[in-house]
């Protein structure tokens, strides 16, 4: 199994009470952490406003990110989950991933998806189309993206978009180009678009859900006739590690604690994924179960958020020891 892990950003309330003047200091040298350690991968998120409820605190844009940890780090690559394809004109962001694979050395990876976080799309002026022009855009904008990065420049008279000669130039350093991620569940649209253009998915991350999203996302391949086998299968993990149980609810207590200031009436919801269940939360034998369940109906690649990560390295240190050697 591969392994990635996202560098807190402030999307999840998870660098409050950080000076901000601090926090590119802390994601800097939690980059530079990961890049000396076993992870394959690190990653943000492509948000503007924080969940559950937008407020004035951090968040951190995730291709300015990129560009910075692409210059701090040597060789983990670097990845969105995922770039919101309404956010940017897929030309513009061909030519942004394109110069940030340039400056790491050819390690960019292109997490993309529809986007779903109306109140930013609102608040930022893109409005916010139905579910069918979202994807409709991140189907032509992948294709856009991959010409583009094929050719050295893109032409495509869509629905959406309308580029005519866009020059891409220098091209990225990989070979084929940026390793495109599709991420999203959607059976009729996302996973077929999926089929016709992702190197990887990025899906459910519960046993059952993520083996029948598998099993259309094979549908949609044969109907395209690709190998289904050349998609790597990807889940995220919300992750919450300890010694012992004991141990465990202690952490998952001193995460509420932090965020509940800020959260207000919604940090039960908030701490829900960590308290009912949904969460990767447990002792290092748990998440090794939990995973193998995982790896035995189909997962890949998994890449694991931790809500501490940029107070406390302890929990990540664990995973890192007893965790990701047992799944080797």
């Amino acid at each position: 199994m591969r392994f990635g892990t996202f560098i807190p950003q402030g999307w999840r309330h998870d660098l409050v009470g950080i000076d901000p003047v601090d926090q590119w200091r802390v994601m800097r040298e939690l980059a530079q952490r990961a890049d000396e350690g076993p992870w394959e991968s690190l990653w943000v998120y492509d948000h503007f406003h924080t969940v559950p409820v937008p407020s004035a605190e951090a968040t951190h844009e995730a291709w300015t990110l990129m560009s910075a940890f692409a210059a701090v780090t040597d060789r983990i690559r670097l990845g969105q989950m995922c770039t919101s394809m309404g956010y940017r004109n897929p030309a513009y962001l061909a030519k942004v991933a394109a110069t940030v694979d340039i400056i790491s050395g050819g390690r960019v990876e292109m997490g993309i998806g529809g986007g779903w976080y109306e109140h930013e799309w609102r608040a930022y002026g893109y409005g916010f189309p139905g579910i069918g022009d979202r994807l409709g855009a991140l189907d032509e904008g992948v294709q856009i993206m991959q010409q583009a990065w094929a050719t050295g420049s893109a032409t495509l008279d869509g629905k959406h978009f309308q580029v005519d000669g866009a020059i891409v130039q220098p091209q990225p350093l990989q070979k084929g180009g940026i390793p495109t991620w599709i991420a999203g569940g959607g059976e009729k649209v996302t996973l077929k678009i999926a089929a016709k253009y992702a190197q990887y998915t990025n899906f459910s991350g519960q046993p059952e859900e993520f083996a029948r999203k598998s099993e259309i996302l094979r549908g949609h391949t044969d109907a395209v006739g690709r190998d289904f086998a050349e998609i790597t299968k990807s889940a995220n993990f919300n992750t919450v590690i300890g010694e012992t149980e004991a141990e465990v609810a202690e952490r998952v207590d001193a995460i509420e604690a932090r965020v509940a200031p800020y959260l207000g009436d919604r940090t039960e919801a908030f701490m829900a994924e960590y308290r009912g269940g949904a969460g990767l939360v447990g002792t290092p034998e748990q998440i090794v179960e939990r995973l193998n369940e995982m790896r035995a109906v189909g997962l890949g690649y998994a890449i694991h958020y931790f809500p501490e990560h940029a107070y406390d390295r302890s929990g990540v240190d664990l995973f890192e020891r007893e965790v990701i050697p047992a799944l080797d």
